[in-house]
């Protein structure tokens, strides 16, 4: 029977060179994303893509933006990659210089929180691409650092994310100043009206690649929710990480609550570390990178973690607090189960998150199943969609896809010479 799945990177028409990274790198099979996204981008076509997280993503588009860079004359940036988070840029970096090696691709990172004439040294090395996030970008190109005229590839990477981070002003900016003939890739595991409404007059006739409908969660993920009470939920959280000794990620609403959870399972005799938009780069990294060599076993975070993590045996997530935005759940829990791996998901609710649940239930068209021991009850809400939240509601918990603890408000137009209004410290 004739199918139109690769089963080998060998057999999407890419270079001896790019195959032997590939090799090098420990990518012999492609996964569905890759298999059905790498030949249009190959050829040059508009991408969209969804797929769930942990699923290779990356790879979809790094591979064929260094085979089609690599028959570009060198010398100047030629393809620009936007991500919302410092660390999802930086683990895109890092996946270029393994995969680029053969074809000599070099990258550059623009990202916030780091010193800015690093960056324009990296600049002057001329590399063939740049990964930013979108607000530091942005001053590279007031200050005439960085011009976007020759780039002729464009990825945006987790777009929903960047979005709900509020920053589709400065992504506006940037489709403004690049040139209208140009490759766009777009990626995400979540794919909205407003995302497509974005690019929507920069694409030309682009290829969907939908792996997963656009709310799944990863196959291999065991979901059980634990009802308790705000004062409760630390007490419970101490009790679980005490009958288990594998690795584990803690998603908290707050990073004042990032600190102090830290801080009390640190007391308990665990080894911990945290991260939110608060903490710096250095410390960001030197916590991730503590948890990724198993130096850590429990990492406490805030959503910004939720998809620049990128550690192939995290096997179970808690939701200390639930998300405002019900998509956030998936992202969070597609951080264990990654790459066909098994995993746990663990979320607490209160009362007063009745309202996120029921959001959560809808977009997964199910019922979260209950933790062993967990009872249900009595005064629980008869369950409703988000779309349904009195104004009241919105008023407590904010709007879906707004975290009031990392990000003000999005900010106002780019104006020529005011500094960039920054909508989180992370960009």
């Amino acid at each position: 029977m004739h199918t139109s799945v690769h089963t080998s990177f060998c057999t999407l028409g890419l270079s001896e060179p790019l195959l032997r990274d590939l090799t090098a790198a420990g990518l012999l099979v492609p996964t569905p994303i890759q298999a059905q996204a790498i030949p249009p981008a190959l050829e040059g076509r508009d991408v969209i893509g969804c797929a769930q997280t942990g699923t290779g993503k990356t790879a979809a588009f790094v591979v064929p933006m260094i085979e089609r860079l690599a028959l570009l004359p060198k010398g100047q940036p030629q393809a620009l990659i936007l991500a919302p988070t410092r660390e999802l840029a930086l683990q895109i970096f890092t996946s270029i210089e393994k995969l680029g090696r053969s074809h000599h691709i070099s990258a550059t990172v623009i990202v916030g929180g780091s010193d800015m004439q690093a960056q324009i040294r990296g600049l002057r090395q001329r590399p063939d691409i740049l990964v930013a996030t979108p607000g530091r970008l942005l001053d590279h190109m007031w200050n005439g650092t960085i011009n976007l005229a020759p780039i002729k590839i464009l990825v945006l990477d987790e777009a929903d994310r960047m979005l709900d981070m509020g920053f589709a002003p400065q992504i506006n900016q940037i489709l403004d100043a690049l040139p209208v003939e140009r490759q766009t890739l777009l990626f995400s595991a979540t794919i909205q009206t407003d995302v497509t409404r974005l690019v929507q007059a920069s694409l030309n006739g682009a290829v969907r690649v939908m792996v997963t409908p656009a709310s799944t969660t990863a196959d291999g993920v065991t979901q059980a929710l634990h009802h308790t009470t705000s004062q409760e939920k630390t007490k419970l959280l101490v009790s679980l990480l005490a009958a288990e000794r594998g690795t584990v990620l803690v998603f908290a609403r707050t990073k004042s609550r990032v600190d102090r959870l830290g801080q009390t399972l640190e007391q308990a005799g665990h080894r911990v570390a945290v991260i939110h938009g608060d903490r710096s780069l250095p410390q960001r990294l030197r916590a991730l990178d503590g948890f990724k060599r198993g130096q850590v076993r429990i990492l406490v975070a805030t959503d910004i973690a939720a998809r620049g993590i990128d550690v192939a045996n995290i096997g179970h997530v808690v939701n200390y607090d639930l998300p405002n935005c019900p998509e956030d759940y998936i992202h969070r829990i597609g951080r264990t189960a990654r790459m066909k791996m098994t995993g746990r998901a663990t979320s607490f609710v209160t009362f007063e998150e009745h309202d996120q649940l029921s959001a959560i239930e809808t977009l997964l068209g199910h019922s979260v199943p209950l933790a062993e021991g967990s009872p249900r009850p009595n005064d629980r809400p008869h369950l409703r969609g988000g779309a349904e939240r009195s104004r009241g509601d919105r008023q407590r918990w904010g709007r879906p896809g707004e975290d009031r603890s990392q990000h003000q408000p999005s900010p106002p137009p780019y104006q020529r010479g005011a500094r960039l209004h920054r909508t989180e410290s992370n960009g």
